[in-house]
């Protein structure tokens, strides 16, 4: 389980277009667009009967509603990811993040560690890295933070939406 911002469906698509484009000139497993999101806090597994104190402590956290953009692409060799990168509203992800980490801490839940690095995975597997770093940007507005389920399907993943919160 993770928390992420979900795009609006437009977005959505425009990430997984540019998805398939690079997955022409990089390789590897390019996401569908009905994957991509932003992750804020990965959980992992989560036992069944936490759920509600989970949603208790998510419906706490509040932050103003804000708009992201992303307008750049990267790759990370080690991991051999292509992602789109955060040019406005990482701010304001960093600090709904901190906040879910801050609530989830507080109540003992484990959660990934790692510093908070905004960005939207597109592909796996890549080959190589894009060679150009620019792309039209996607913007989308930020109203609401969601639980969201890993489900296993066939030789994927799906993603399930189990609750959303919306933000100030």
């Amino acid at each position: 389980m993770f928390f992420a911002a979900w795009p609006p469906p437009e977005a959505q698509q425009a990430l997984g277009d540019l998805a398939g484009r690079l997955k022409s000139e990089c390789g590897g497993r390019a996401l569908p667009a009905r994957n991509i999101h932003l992750t804020l806090v990965f959980l992992g597994e989560v036992a069944r009967e936490r759920l509600l104190r989970l949603e208790a402590l998510a419906a706490a956290v509040t932050v103003p509603r804000f708009e992201i953009r992303l307008d750049h692409v990267g790759y990370w060799r080690h991991n051999r990811v292509v992602w789109a990168g955060i040019e406005r509203g990482a701010a304001e992800l960093l600090a709904l993040a901190v906040g879910l980490e801050q609530a989830l801490a507080g109540d003992g839940f484990r959660f990934d560690q790692r510093a908070y690095v905004p960005h939207i995975t597109l592909l796996r597997n890549a080959r190589r890295a894009p060679a150009a770093a620019a792309v039209r940007p996607v913007a989308w507005p930020v109203y609401e933070h969601a639980l969201v389920e890993s489900v296993p399907f066939e030789r994927a993943r799906l993603y399930r939406v189990l609750r959303t919160w919306p933000l100030e």
